[in-house]
């Protein structure tokens, strides 16, 4: 009870302190008070006294209550702006692609068929894991759903099979198949940008910081390049730091021949559910050229699968997840808009200007990276990371870097939102999950994470120097 009181005070705490001290030379009272409470929704996000998407909520009410934006007309139309972004629905919309999945039994057989043909050995296992995770990451903008609601009910049940538990021998297979797990949605996190929502919410941000529209193909052009060699590379190089005792796995599968026996024939929802996602990828990379909008394919494709009986219209209203990230980031995009509008970004580009012009470009780059990568620490929410740091990075960018560096700056910068997820046991959504299995200790966690880190933090560096 003492720690819920705590967390529920210390937003408002920070709001009451920072609103009552004086403002910053350069910064007008409204555009105070406006950072004031955007702090206090960062920090609540953060500590998570209520949920997230209701400490948004609240911050955008309380700025259109004390009229920051302007009049009360002005304040409510900013506050409802971002339910009209069309990212937003985008992201719901992906939402829905992940229940059909899910629904259909589409997303379990991929993992089963890849255990199938992959799960001879351990390293195979490890590729086969890995494999799923990557065919089901460009529709799937929750990597949370995606590898701990769909990849962890399957892989969890390998282990077993060979009397691998977090209290017997954890290391005969468990703890490799669990970091390879955590390890490879962290890099296919980046390598699209549908998926991981917070990729999308960081699109958004710079393109109101830049006028810079990053578009799926656009992003794929620099992550995939570096992102695809990572992905590669990451279930060997477990295989070598923290290699599983048990080498060979001939009952995987078997197991999962027998498991895909019980799932019967692929059902004719199943494949018009590969045939919509094809098609949502398809005109989310090439629809531009036709004059079709990336979330427009997303909600016409959503409409199919309703009309269709994929999902049903009762499984669209009552999805909790979706509409909880809906009303989330619809609220933080307006909280990042608001920062824009009262001149906060502009104050900070403008200060940031005096400290850092005099480093040379790439030295400038480079750092930047390197430090919102490290900053990840502080954090256990990547979206509470992209909403409190991205703006900040994105305004001192437009103050000091060219207009030619700052799209792939940009590109780089959300990219590595999904690496930075290796580094703690709380950094991205599914990490709980696979850490709370039991088969990998906190320390051995945070040690992996380090090397694993620095790993994915060279790649987005290298990218640096490649594509700026």
């Amino acid at each position: 009870m003492k720690n819920i009181s705590f967390k529920a005070i210390l937003p408002v705490a920070v709001i009451v302190i920072f609103w009552f001290l004086p403002a910053p030379q350069g910064l007008s009272i409204e555009a105070w008070h406006f950072l004031a409470i955007f702090f206090g929704v960062v920090v609540g996000l953060i500590v998570e006294p209520v949920p997230a998407a209701l400490v948004g909520f609240t911050g955008i009410s309380l700025v259109a209550i004390f009229g920051l934006i302007g009049n009360a007309k002005a304040s409510i139309s900013w506050a409802l702006s971002g339910f009209s972004n069309t990212v937003i629905w985008l992201i719901f919309a992906a939402f829905m692609f992940a229940l059909g999945y899910k629904k259909t039994g589409l997303g379990r057989r991929i993992s089963l068929i890849m255990i199938k043909y992959m799960g001879k050995s351990s390293l195979g296992l490890g590729y086969a894991v890995a494999f799923s995770d990557l065919v089901l990451a460009p529709f799937m903008p929750s990597n949370t759903a995606r590898s701990a609601g769909t990849i962890y009910p399957v892989a969890s049940n390998i282990p077993l099979i060979f009397d691998s538990t977090p209290d017997n021998e954890p290391r005969k297979l468990g703890s490799y198949i669990s970091w390879v797990a955590i390890a490879t949605t962290c890099v296919t996190s980046s390598m699209f940008l549908t998926a991981l929502a917070p990729n999308l919410l960081a699109v958004d941000l710079i393109a109101q910081g830049t006028g810079n529209t990053i578009s799926w193909s656009g992003w794929a052009a620099i992550m995939l390049p570096l992102m695809i060699p990572l992905f590669l590379l990451t279930p060997w190089l477990v295989y070598v730091v923290y290699p599983p005792t048990q080498k060979t796995s001939p009952e995987a599968p078997a197991w999962a021949a027998a498991e895909l026996e019980k799932l019967g024939k692929i059902t004719p929802k199943e494949l018009l559910m590969a045939g919509l996602a094809i098609i949502a990828l398809l005109l989310w990379i090439f629809g531009k050229n036709f004059g079709i909008h990336s979330t427009t394919a997303a909600i016409a494709v959503v409409s199919v699968m309703v009309l269709a009986n994929v999902i049903t219209w009762d499984d669209v209203i009552s999805n909790k997840a979706a509409f909880n990230v809906l009303i989330w980031f619809a609220s933080l995009v307006a909280m990042a808009a608001g920062l824009k509008k009262v001149g906060v970004l502009a104050w900070i580009g403008t200060s940031a200007e005096v400290y850092l012009s005099g480093m040379s470009p790439t030295m400038l780059i480079l750092s930047m990276l390197l430090f919102f990568f490290v900053l990840h620490y502080f954090f256990a929410s990547t979206t509470a990371h992209t909403t409190a740091l991205m703006p900040i990075f994105i305004a001192i960018a437009v103050k000091l870097m060219t207009p030619e560096q700052i799209l792939p700056f940009s590109i780089l910068l959300a990219g590595s939102l999904g690496v930075m997820g290796i580094i703690t046991p709380y950094a991205t959504g599914p990490s709980p999950i696979w850490y709370g299995a039991g088969y990998i200790s906190q320390a051995r966690w945070w040690a992996l994470g380090a090397i694993f880190g620095a790993l994915y933090l060279a790649a987005i560096l290298v990218g640096a120097f490649i594509f700026i």
